[in-house]
C-alpha cells in the first residue's frame, strides 16, 4: 500500500495550557480511536519546531498514513493576559461589556445564532446575581436569629466560600476573560508580539504547503478560528499571484469569527476578511447548533462582504450521533466540554470527528462526502 502523506497545522484557542495539554489530548483521542476502528494509530513524542511551534508525528500503521503534525503556538501569550485575580476580572469586564454595548451588532448577531447571545450575556449577569443570592439568603435567614450586621457578615462569607465554585462551573470566569480579550483584539488589534507571531505561523505553512504531502490541513479551532482567517490572509500575500495548491484546505472547528468580525471598531478585521472575498481557496467549517460558544452555518467572508469566490462548507458535526446519551456534552454546566467535542472522538467514530480527519485515510473532502451518506 502506497504511503499517503499528510501534513497538519494546528491553531488553538485562548488557553493558557498549550501544547503539552492538547498533545496529551490528541494521544488520548488516538487511543479511542484505535479501539473503536480497529485502526493502529501511534503518536510520537513531540518536538520543537522551526516557528514557534511542536511537532509530532501520527502514524496510522493500519491504513498506511503519515502525518507531520505542527501545533502552532501562542499561549505564551495567552498567559501573558490571562486575568487570575477575580476582582480584576470583574473591573475589566466592566469595560468589556460598556464596549460591547457600544460596538457589537448584537442584532445582526442575534439573528445568525442566538446562542452565542446568551453564552455572552449570561456571565456578567450570574457573575453578580450568584454572589448576591448566596450572600443575601443566608443573611436574611440568619437575621431572624441575631442582629442584621453579624448575619450580613457570615452571608458574605458563606458567598465567597461558594461563590467562586459555583461560577466555575458554569465556566463564568473562563468566558469573561474570553470576552475581555477579544474586545481587546477588536479595538486595538492583536498586538506587537502576536501579529509576528501570525506573521511566523504564515511563513512556516507557506514553507511546506507545496512539499511532498497529499493532504496540507491548516485545522483551526475557537478563537484559532479568528486569527485563521488573518494567517490566511497573510499566506496568500505570500503566495503573491501563485494559486493556492489544491490539496491545502483551511479546516475550522467551533468558529467563533463574529465575536470580533461583528464588532463595528474591528476595523483591522474587516480589512482582513475583505481581503479573502476575491481569493480561490477551500474551507470546511464544522461548528454545532447545540455549542452555545460557536457559531453553526455563519460564512465568515459574508460577515463583512456580498461576495465570496472561495468554495465553503459549513457543517454540524452531528455528535449526537456519536455519543451515547450519558457522555454526551449538554447543559450549561458541560458548555466548556462541549466546545471541545471537535478535539475529541465520541462513542462511535465519525468520519469526520478530528483523528479521522488528521489520521485516517479519506482527505477532508472524502471524509465529507461519507458523513453526507449518514441519515
Amino acid at each position: 500500500m502506497e504511503k499517503f502523506k499528510r501534513k497538519v497545522f494546528y491553531l488553538g484557542g485562548f488557553d493558557p495550557r498549550g501544547v503539552r495539554f492538547y498533545h496529551q489530548m490528541y494521544r488520548e483521542q488516538a487511543a479511542t480511536y484505535t479501539r473503536l476502528s480497529g485502526e493502529e494509530v501511534e503518536v510520537s513524542a513531540r518536538r520543537s519546531g522551526p516557528a514557534s511551534s511542536a511537532i509530532w508525528t501520527v502514524t496510522n500503521n493500519s491504513a498506511g498514513v503519515e502525518t507531520d503534525y505542527e501545533f502552532l503556538r501562542w499561549e505564551d501569550l495567552v498567559g501573558k493576559v490571562w486575568i487570575r485575580n477575580p476582582l480584576l476580572l470583574a473591573w475589566r469586564s466592566i469595560a468589556t461589556y460598556g464596549a460591547h454595548a457600544r460596538h457589537m451588532q448584537f442584532l445582526r448577531m442575534r439573528k445568525l445564532r442566538p446562542g452565542p447571545v446568551i453564552t455572552i450575556l449570561y456571565p456578567p449577569l450570574l457573575g453578580v446575581l450568584i454572589p448576591l443570592a448566596l450572600a443575601l439568603i443566608p443573611a436574611l435567614l440568619l437575621s431572624l436569629l441575631m442582629p442584621f450586621w453579624a448575619a450580613a457578615l457570615i452571608g458574605v462569607a458563606v458567598s465567597m466560600a461558594l461563590s467562586g465554585r459555583l461560577l466555575n462551573k458554569l465556566i463564568v470566569p473562563w468566558l469573561l476573560r474570553f470576552m475581555y480579550y477579544n474586545h481587546s483584539v477588536a479595538a486595538r488589534g492583536p498586538g506587537e508580539e502576536m501579529n509576528a507571531r501570525l506573521d511566523q505561523f504564515a511563513a512556516r505553512i507557506v514553507e511546506e504547503m507545496d512539499g511532498p504531502y497529499d493532504e496540507v490541513i491548516f485545522a483551526s479551532h475557537s478563537n484559532g478560528t479568528i486569527y485563521a482567517m488573518s494567517v490566511l490572509r497573510r499566506i496568500l500575500e505570500l503566495r503573491r499571484d501563485k494559486p493556492l495548491p489544491p490539496n491545502f484546505i483551511l479546516l475550522t472547528l467551533g468558529q467563533v469569527v463574529p465575536v470580533i468580525a461583528l464588532r463595528k471598531d474591528a476595523a483591522w478585521y474587516h480589512d482582513d476578511l475583505k481581503t479573502l472575498d476575491d481569493k480561490h481557496f477551500r474551507l470546511v467549517d464544522f461548528s454545532a447548533p447545540p455549542d452555545g460558544a460557536a457559531y453553526y452555518d455563519v460564512h465568515p467572508i459574508r460577515l463583512v462582504s456580498d461576495r465570496c469566490a472561495a468554495r465553503v462548507d459549513l457543517l454540524s458535526p452531528r455528535f449526537h450521533l456519536f455519543y451515547d446519551p450519558d457522555n454526551y456534552h449538554s447543559g450549561w454546566s458541560n458548555k466548556y466540554e462541549a466546545h471541545f467535542d471537535y478535539l475529541r472522538v465520541g462513542d462511535r467514530v465519525s468520519p469526520v470527528d478530528y483523528v479521522s480527519l488528521t489520521a485516517g485515510r479519506r482527505t477532508v473532502d472524502e471524509a465529507i462526502e461519507q458523513f453526507r451518506t449518514i441519515p
